[in-house]
């Protein structure tokens, strides 16, 4: 395996975002198009190189899922709805990588403080949700808040252990997430929230890289199950 690969996949992967972020006001939408799903593809090059068994097997799945979300959401009308289900099932895939090690809800307060998160988020979107969306929106929400949850109830049960950092590492990827889906759906069934473009993409990618980076290095790495 090539040691110096994974930093130039990361590189690449800044310049792709810098570049899909710039879209908006650059007026470019080609660039959108292009950079966006090549930054994912790339962090998904990164996490490939990297260990942990079956949970960075999940972790890939996860990734992958989210490539085929943001493609669907190149088209934020008629591809909303595909890609909010394809990023459910990217954080379902998430939340088996993450009770592959430790049981879920193995910590609760994180599983509350969530909860609360996501309610609060609830009761803001749903008089603007439309009714066909509220159902579909409700689920990703749940399983979004679950996802965030499991790893930072994971990072919890792991705290003074050998795994502290990588399991913080996956907390933080979920909170990132949550921030950066909250803004989303703020921006969009709410008010047009201020560089709502940088915040929701800066925070998706940090969120996938940090995620990414919760799998141990191939030399590190445990077999997993």
């Amino acid at each position: 395996m090539n040691r110096r690969l994974p930093a130039p996949l990361l590189s690449a992967a800044f310049l792709c975002a810098v570049l899909a972020i710039a879209s908006g006001p650059l007026d470019l939408p080609v660039l959108n198009i292009v950079f966006k799903p090549l930054t994912t593809l790339l962090i998904i090059g990164w996490a490939w190189q990297r260990g942990g068994g079956t949970v960075r097997r999940w972790v890939l799945a996860g990734l992958g899922l989210s490539l085929v979300g943001d493609v669907a959401l190149l088209w934020p009308e008629s591809g909303f709805l595909p890609g909010l289900v394809a990023f459910l099932f990217a954080h379902a895939a998430y939340l088996v990588a993450f009770t592959r090690h430790e049981r879920f809800a193995v910590r609760w307060l994180p599983f509350a403080a969530y909860a609360a998160v996501a309610a609060a988020v609830l009761w803001l979107l749903w008089p603007a949700l439309p009714s066909a969306l509220r159902g579909p929106v409700l689920a990703y929400v749940a399983a979004l808040a679950c996802m965030a949850a499991q790893a930072g109830a994971v990072w919890q049960a792991r705290h003074g252990t050998a795994g502290t950092t990588l399991a913080a590492r996956a907390a933080v990827g979920g909170a990132l997430f949550m921030a950066s889906d909250a803004t989303l759906a703020v921006n969009k069934f709410l008010a047009p929230a201020p560089a709502a473009g940088l915040c929701i993409l800066a925070t998706y990618w940090l969120a996938q890289v940090a995620i990414a980076a919760s799998l141990p290095t191939g030399a590190s790495a445990p077999a997993g199950r």
